[in-house]
């Protein structure tokens, strides 16, 4: 009964972001508590408080993007977009132009790029994070950023990480340029 549950969840799940969650259902093929815990992590990765949906997403992006170029970068994209954060700000995120993006999306951008790469940087980032929203936003990036990497990471040690492919934001084709972490 429990893995006919889980088994619709997924597909479920498969259909409203039109994602390919064949790894989740090796999970439960070994065993159904194994996906249970490690379904819980979406309480971690959705906790948002404080903190701008730009720069929230453009963390989340970042840090998909070092795991996986492909399927979970375009997933996160997808729940952005459905969250109402415009192509106008994704795009820019994806493709890596700083230049283009808001004054939020930048700071999460950077302070994602610089907690991945255990840059100093960081330190100067975070301190404007708090003086502009406070503890609470900083705890959301945080998770956004550890979140967004369990999931690839889970789906490529299980043998399911594909090549890199072009992600779609808002119906337009944009290359993936994966920054190492």
């Amino acid at each position: 009964m429990i893995k006919w549950l889980l088994r619709r969840r997924l597909a479920a799940f498969e259909r409203e972001f039109g994602y390919d969650a064949s790894y989740a259902r090796d999970i439960l093929a070994v065993s159904p508590r194994a996906l249970i815990a490690f379904g819980r992590i979406q309480a971690l990765a959705k906790y948002r408080r404080g903190v701008p949906k730009d720069a929230y997403y453009a963390a989340k992006i970042v840090a998909a993007k070092a795991e996986d170029c492909g399927r979970c970068t375009q997933l996160v994209v997808t729940m952005a977009e459905q969250d109402g954060v415009p192509s106008s700000i994704l795009f820019p995120i994806v493709a890596g132009d700083e230049a283009a993006l808001s004054v939020n999306a930048r700071l999460g951008f950077r302070f994602a790029e610089a907690t991945l790469a255990h840059d100093l940087a960081a330190d100067t980032l975070r301190e404007e994070i708090i003086r502009r929203w406070g503890h609470q936003a900083l705890v959301s990036l945080a998770f956004a950023i550890a979140a967004s990497r369990i999931f690839p990471t889970v789906k490529y040690a299980l043998g399911h990480g594909k090549a890199c492919t072009r992600v779609s934001v808002g119906g337009a084709s944009v290359e993936v340029l994966r920054r190492a972490a």
